[in-house]
């Protein structure tokens, strides 16, 4: 239980990181919507990848279901 109380603020913590560099990288570009978006892509992906790292379907070669790389 506290394991993933742990995992779900790091991932909290990471988002809210992730949207504060999007914000930086948008004003640097002068279009702060624009960080905004790729802020939110990153974290989409950051949070299947670490779904998958914890469910141990991290590798690419996976003969099962027909998924390769």
């Amino acid at each position: 239980m506290a394991a993933s109380k742990k995992q779900r603020w790091t991932w909290l913590g990471g988002t809210v990181v992730l949207f504060v560099l999007g914000i930086v990288i948008g004003l640097i570009l002068q279009n702060v919507w624009l960080g905004l978006l790729l802020a939110l892509i990153v974290s989409v992906v950051w949070l299947i990848a670490t779904e998958s790292r914890k469910g141990g379907n991290a590798g690419v070669n996976d003969e099962s279901h027909g998924i390769e790389l």
